[in-house]
């Protein structure tokens, strides 16, 4: 009995495992930028109501995190072999297939359950399409099958403002769309560049992430061409009027930054570099969508 009760891991342990399981740091970001979009839709001077802010928050966290348990979930073994991910519960064998599964219905029935009775069915439905898209389209489809994974399934991880503004609103205006074009083009340059210096890894697991299938110089110039794009994709809520110039001024500061590194992995790559370019493309899209904010609100 004393040796199995060294072996079970406590109530705590086993809470953190189910914790590690939804990722939670890339689930800060996704529900970071719902919220923005939440604040973003209230009319100039006014603040979304909270309890929809809260309910929506909430409930966009829960469907999330329940994709990351089926990403996890599907691609268990993958995650055994690469050095960045094997530590994932599922992948130490912490958990178990069932388990995963159970815990990613109650939180993800959750969440969606929260959305349609607190905040409202497009929302909910949103919500339960980019589910769709991140856990089975892109995980189980596109991530295995082209080196255009990223740039395909971006279109899941872009959904995030549009949730929030449509948790507020009850519709999605061409503002919504802004912020998702945003991210969108955010999403190939913030990958490859992680893909670039775990190449060796993805290769090994059977991956067919763009530097593998193409190699390092081609993705390089891919990142590059995209960064250029998430450029003039972050100017558009200025040019739209969306907002004033603190975001302009931001978004040229911070996007010439990236543009900065992208041309230096062109130039000059090195791993090192290129794990710089990663770290920074998250700042990067916090910061930017911060000074959305900080705009908003300032200016009127």
């Amino acid at each position: 009995m004393l040796q199995q009760a060294m072996v079970e891991p406590g109530l705590t342990q086993r809470l953190r495992q189910y914790y590690e399981l939804a990722k939670p740091r890339v689930i800060m970001l996704i529900v970071f930028c719902a919220v923005i979009g939440m604040f973003l839709a209230a009319p100039a001077g006014t603040w979304p109501p909270a309890w929809i802010v809260l309910c929506a928050t909430i409930g966009i966290g829960l469907v999330s995190g329940a994709a990351a348990v089926i990403n996890c979930l599907v691609e268990r073994r993958i995650d055994a072999v690469m050095a960045r991910t094997r530590r994932r519960p599922l992948a130490r064998g912490d958990l178990n297939a069932p388990q995963a599964l159970v815990f990613a219905t109650v939180v993800g029935g959750a969440g969606i359950w929260l959305l349609l009775t607190q905040v409202n069915a497009l929302t909910m439905w949103l919500t339960l399409a980019t589910f769709v898209g991140y856990a089975v389209i892109y995980t189980v489809v596109l991530k295995p099958l082209t080196p255009q994974n990223i740039v395909i399934g971006g279109a899941s991880g872009a959904m995030p403002p549009v949730l929030g503004w449509a948790a507020v609103t009850g519709e999605v205006g061409p503002e919504a769309l802004l912020l998702f074009l945003i991210i969108f083009a955010w999403t190939p340059p913030h990958f490859w560049a992680l893909a670039l210096y775990r190449t060796e890894e993805y290769a090994r697991a059977g991956l067919p992430m763009l530097p593998v299938t193409h190699g390092a110089r081609f993705t390089q110039l891919q990142v590059l061409l995209y960064t250029v794009v998430m450029l003039a994709s972050s100017l558009m809520p200025f040019a739209y009027g969306m907002s004033g110039w603190i975001y302009l001024v931001s978004a040229s500061a911070l996007g010439g930054l990236f543009l900065y590194y992208a041309i230096e992995l062109y130039r000059n790559y090195s791993d090192a570099l290129a794990r710089k370019t990663f770290r920074y493309s998250i700042l990067y899209l916090a910061l930017l969508f911060a000074a959305l904010l900080l705009d908003h609100y300032v200016r009127f």
